[in-house]
C-alpha cells in the first residue's frame, strides 16, 4: 500500500575487505546506484559553464535557422504568382452578415479564468505524471474513492475549467460571438495560408482583432475551443475516478490506452498554443491587444496592460498557493485527507 514502510532484515556485519559504500540520497531511498568504476570512461557530468555554452549554441542555432527560414519565405513571397495570391487573399476571411464587433466584458473575464485554470491544470497534470510517493491522499465522502491530493487538485481544476468553458460556449452562441471564431466559408483556407506566409516573412498581416481575427487566428481559436478542449475533457474523464468501474463492454469500446495516448499530446498542444498566443499578442501591438482581451475596449492606453499584469500576479499567487499545506483544508471540506 502506498506510504507503508517496507520491513527489511538487519544488515550483516561488513568484513574488513568490503569497501565502504557512500550513503547517498539514492541509496538511502533503496535505489541501487552504479559504482563509479563501472561508468563509461571519459563520461563526466556537465559543468555549469558547459550547460551555459550549450544553451548559447542552441540559441544561436535557433536564431540562425529562423533567419534562414525568413529569408526563404521572403524570396518565396516575392515570386510573382505568390505575391498575386497574397494580394488577392489578404489574410482575413469575410464574416457572416450581422457578426458582432468588439469584445464584451464577459469574454474578457472568461479569458482570464481560462488562463488561470489552464496554467494550474498543466502544472498539476505534470505533477501527477511525475508523482511516485504522494504527500497526502484524499478520499471522497460520497463514493469512498481514494486518490492522491495532486490528483484531487487536478480533477477539481478540470471541473472548474469545464464549467467556465460551458458558460463561455453558451454566451458565445447567445451573443453571436461564435461567428468570429467559427469558419463559415472555405475562403478561410487560402486566407489562412496567406496569413501564414506573411507571418513567416515577418511582414505580418494587417489585422484588427476588435472587428475580426485573421484566418489563421480564427482556425487556431476554433481548433482550441471545439477540438482540443473536448478531446481534453473526454480523455480526462476516461482516466479519472469518475469512469464506471467493472464495465468490460464500455472499457473495450473506449480503451484507457487510447485516452492516455491522446491526453498528453493535447496538453502539449495547449502549451504550444499558449506560448505562440502570448508571443503574438505582445509583438503585434501589445497595448491594443491587451485592451481587447482584458479591458474589453479598443484603445492604445495602458489600462489593458495593468489588468494583464494584475492577472499574472493572481496566477503566480495561485501557483505558489497550490501546495499541500494550503490545499488540505480545502480538500477536507469535500472528503477525508490522510497521509496514506
Amino acid at each position: 500500500m502506498p506510504g507503508d514502510l517496507e520491513t527489511r532484515p538487519a544488515a550483516a556485519p561488513r568484513s574488513a575487505e568490503e569497501p565502504t559504500r557512500s550513503s547517498s540520497p539514492a541509496r538511502s531511498a533503496g535505489v541501487e546506484t552504479t559504482p563509479a568504476k563501472d561508468a563509461a570512461p571519459g563520461l563526466r557530468p556537465a559543468t555549469r559553464r558547459q550547460w551555459i555554452a550549450a544553451g548559447v549554441l542552441v540559441a544561436l542555432a535557433v536564431v540562425g535557422a529562423a533567419t534562414i527560414l525568413v529569408a526563404i519565405a521572403r524570396w518565396f513571397v516575392g515570386l510573382e504568382p505568390i505575391a498575386a495570391f497574397v494580394e488577392q487573399y489578404h489574410g482575413t476571411a469575410p464574416l457572416p452578415e450581422g457578426a458582432p464587433v468588439g469584445i464584451p466584458p464577459w469574454l474578457s473575464w472568461s479569458h482570464f479564468a481560462n488562463a488561470l485554470l489552464i496554467v494550474l491544470i498543466i502544472r498539476s497534470g505534470l505533477q501527477v505524471r511525475a508523482e511516485r510517493k504522494p504527500e497526502a491522499y484524499w478520499t471522497s465522502k460520497r463514493t469512498g474513492t481514494k486518490a492522491s491530493l495532486t490528483v484531487w487538485l487536478h480533477t477539481s481544476l478540470d471541473v472548474l475549467w469545464v464549467l467556465n468553458g460551458v458558460v463561455f460556449v453558451v454566451l458565445l452562441i447567445a451573443t453571436g460571438q461564435w461567428m468570429r471564431i467559427v469558419p463559415t466559408t472555405w475562403e478561410v483556407v487560402p486566407h489562412a495560408i496567406s496569413a501564414g506566409l506573411q507571418y513567416a516573412t515577418l511582414d505580418w498581416p494587417v489585422e484588427d482583432g476588435w472587428v475580426a481575427y485573421n484566418a489563421l487566428q480564427q482556425l487556431a481559436y476554433f481548433a482550441t475551443v471545439f477540438v482540443a478542449a473536448p478531446l481534453a475533457i473526454i480523455t480526462g474523464v476516461r482516466m479519472s475516478g469518475w469512469w464506471p468501474k467493472g464495465n468490460e463492454r464500455l472499457d473495450r469500446a473506449y480503451p484507457i490506452a487510447w485516452a492516455r495516448a491522446v491526453h498528453f499530446p493535447v496538453m502539449l498542444y495547449f502549451v504550444v498554443f499558449i506560448v505562440t498566443h502570448v508571443l503574438l499578442v505582445l509583438t503585434t501591438g501589445a497595448l491594443r491587444n491587451l485592451n481587447h482581451m482584458y479591458a474589453a475596449r479598443d484603445a492604445d492606453d495602458w489600462i489593458g496592460f495593468l489588468w494583464f499584469a494584475g492577472s499574472l500576479l493572481v496566477i503566480a499567487a495561485a501557483w505558489i498557493a497550490a501546495r499541500p499545506a494550503l490545499l488540505v483544508p480545502i480538500a477536507q471540506r469535500f472528503g477525508t485527507v490522510s497521509s496514506r
